[in-house]
């Protein structure tokens, strides 16, 4: 129970040490971000019980906005934060809702955040534009915008608008589609190629041959949301064929297990797959 500034806890040697442990841990936000939310208290103090030296922040990738708490949920995910502390160019593979792309972002704004490259740079290929953009209203920007909406919505939960805003207009932060990296050299960035099933071979090529130095790739996509003429065209697949030998390549391939949008959505995604697989 509480009293004015003092606390006192009841219970066994064990309960109060334990409590006492994620006090420590929720004093320790606090001082650090200067707000706590009711997602910070329940981490810090609901749940099943934890052991003694197991750190209450163990599965956090980055605190976003508003006591937001990016965590590796699933097996997958933290396969894939822990391949990323091997390896320079990871793939992570699934379906809809298992979160590679949004831990991929989380991974992208911690390494901003602790300076560990000087830039993050979002791409994906704007396939349903096609030929048609010339026939949007706005500038290019405005034209390609609702293809990389994603993209915004997974940083603004992470970084503070006002601060994201500033990071773009700077260009620590950058997102653009996949033709406007052809030529460029991508020096001490962290880059997300996302929605990658919707590039051929050459264009997925094209993008890994742009890593620079101290610079980390991550390249997502879902091989069952092909949106090409033809499914074959898709490069996603060949090319971690090809480089699945080669040293300092990760690869995570995520299942309906990892799934951590609406419960249906697990769901749809296994209609689904039993559908295609009956017409086979």
């Amino acid at each position: 129970m509480a009293r004015g500034s003092t606390l006192k806890v009841l219970g066994s040697e064990a309960e109060t040490e334990q409590f006492r442990k994620r006090f420590e841990g929720f004093t320790a936000y606090y001082l650090k971000y200067g707000h706590v939310s009711a997602q910070v208290v329940d981490q810090c103090f609901a749940g099943a019980a934890v052991a003694h030296d197991e750190p209450l922040d163990k599965d956090v990738i980055v605190y976003g906005n508003n006591g937001n708490i990016v965590r590796a949920r699933t097996p997958n995910q933290q396969r894939l934060v822990k391949l990323f502390d091997h390896n320079d160019l990871l793939f992570a593979v699934g379906p809809a809702g298992s979160g590679k792309t949004y831990t991929a972002i989380a991974l992208a704004v911690r390494a901003l955040k602790e300076r560990q490259v000087r830039r993050i740079i979002l791409t994906r290929p704007a396939v349903e534009a096609g030929e048609k953009l010339g026939f949007l209203p706005g500038d290019m920007k405005e034209k390609l915008d609702p293809y990389l909406q994603p993209l915004y919505d997974a940083l603004n939960d992470m970084i503070p608008p006002v601060r994201l805003v500033k990071f773009m207009e700077e260009g620590a932060v950058q997102i653009a589609p996949l033709a406007y990296m052809r030529g460029r050299t991508l020096d001490n960035a962290f880059v997300i190629l996302d929605e990658a099933q919707n590039t051929t071979l050459s264009q997925i090529k094209m993008f890994l041959t742009r890593m620079g130095r101290n610079a980390r790739f991550i390249v997502t996509g879902d091989v069952t949301q092909i949106d090409l003429p033809r499914r074959s065209d898709s490069g996603l697949v060949r090319a971690m064929e090809i480089l699945r030998p080669v040293k300092g390549i990760g690869i995570v391939e995520f299942d309906r297990c990892d799934i951590v949008r609406h419960e249906l959505v697990k769901q749809i995604v296994e209609a689904f797959d039993r559908s295609a697989h009956n017409e086979e």
